[in-house]
């Protein structure tokens, strides 16, 4: 009897405390943001686009009706407002459900609002709010409008916002020229005082209008798409500089996010005639100061495979594999160069150097951090050293070439 007492209360218990369905939503009420443009307008208020998905439309393609209309995977809205919180309100007075920030995984800020504004006054509203994913990427639209770049649809990727994660991701990894940054990661670097910040960049290509249309999708060849497009460099939050080429890359290999990348070397007076693709990659940065003066140095270790040979070369004598890795060291040591004189014209540091200094000589960092960026980092020593090997030469020992050119004597 006192068991089943017991057991009676145990059950008013639970039931008292189980929350059941309180805080319920259901999908029906909820407009789900895939991602979120901020602009800024001629009287100086931010203009918020936001790109809602048609769950149906992404479940079955692109519906067509009776009468053989179609309907894109996503709508847009957009409201202004002199704040985030209150353009987002507002363009609630244009949606039938409740706009739905959980699933929102990419922030696109335009060029405009990053140069003149920059990204500091938007944080706190994203930041704030617990509805609202840290782990959302952000990116600077390079010459264009956040608007315009959320816009944009998209082939293969029904939502836009899924083709701009993956291609940040797949391009860090095989081409290194780009980077993938989180809303917390980008928050980080902007706090720091001792750093400036970089921020993925990507762009509409081709005529924006065209873009938003669904006859683009239709083409085997679209006229517009979305590309990955070069680094933001930001300088107290602002946007200052966009690196392309050796210099984002060498930017990334400093910064030791090097996951996979090309590099073409020069061979028998041929340009470009050997591609290796980089394996595994460690760049490692420490700091001395000497006499008052902070020295950097930079120490990168590369392993890798020959991936093509356009001229006759013999890989499988030891001499020749020395030379090329002789090469592909001066190549790397070059990009790398090039980014810490760019960085340091630009007065930013963005790799980091003087935290480095900041945890390896804390004292000395104290006499000299007030006047680091304008002083000490544009006229920095930086030592580069850089190991690179071959490892593997693919299916092949000898090049085509060669074979071809041994079968003609």
């Amino acid at each position: 009897m006192k068991r089943k007492g017991l057991f009676l209360l145990l059950m008013m218990t639970m039931t008292v405390l189980l929350s059941s369905c309180w805080s319920k939503k259901e999908l029906t009420d909820l407009a789900i943001v895939s991602a979120i443009g901020i602009d800024k307008t001629k009287d100086g208020r931010y203009h918020l686009t936001l790109q809602i998905i048609n769950p149906g439309n992404v479940a079955g393609g692109m519906q067509g009706g009776g009468g053989g209309t179609q309907s894109p995977p996503v709508t847009i809205y957009s409201a202004s407002g002199d704040n985030i919180v209150e353009a987002s309100r507002r363009a609630s007075s244009k949606i039938s459900r409740r706009l739905y920030y959980a699933h929102a995984n990419l922030i696109v800020i335009g060029e405009k609002l990053a140069r003149e504004n920059g990204l500091n006054p938007l944080i706190d509203a994203m930041d704030r709010d617990p509805e609202f994913r840290n782990t959302a990427t952000m990116v600077i639209a390079n010459h264009s409008t956040a608007a315009d770049f959320v816009k944009t649809l998209t082939p293969v990727d029904k939502i836009p916002a899924n083709k701009v994660l993956k291609t940040l991701e797949f391009t860090q990894r095989e081409w290194g020229e780009n980077i993938k940054l989180t809303l917390q990661e980008v928050i980080k670097k902007l706090r720091s005082p001792r750093e400036q910040t970089i921020v993925g960049g990507f762009r509409v290509v081709g005529n924006h209008k065209q873009a938003q249309m669904l006859e683009n999708l239709q083409e085997s060849a679209p006229e517009a798409t979305l590309r990955a497009s070069g680094i933001a460099v930001l300088k107290q939050g602002k946007l200052v500089d966009w690196l392309y080429g050796e210099k984002a890359r060498g930017t990334i290999w400093i910064l030791d996010k090097i996951q996979g990348t090309d590099i073409n070397i020069d061979w028998g007076g041929e340009k470009e005639a050997i591609a290796y693709q980089t394996v595994r990659q460690k760049t490692q940065i420490s700091a001395q100061v000497k006499n008052g003066q902070p020295y950097i140095s930079v120490h990168a270790r590369v392993e890798g495979d020959i991936a093509e040979i356009e001229v006759p070369v013999d890989i499988t004598n030891p001499k020749v594999i020395t030379k090329i890795e002789q090469l592909l060291r001066t190549e790397i040591e070059k990009e790398l160069k090039k980014a810490i004189e760019h960085a340091q014209k630009n007065k930013a540091d963005i790799f980091g150097f003087g935290e480095v200094v900041h945890h390896s000589r804390p004292n000395q960092w104290k006499k000299i951090k007030s006047e680091w960026s304008d002083v000490y980092f544009p006229k920095l020593k930086v030592d580069i050293t850089v190991e690179a090997y071959v490892r593997r030469a693919g299916l092949r020992n000898k090049s085509f070439l060669s074979g071809i050119k041994e079968n003609q004597k």
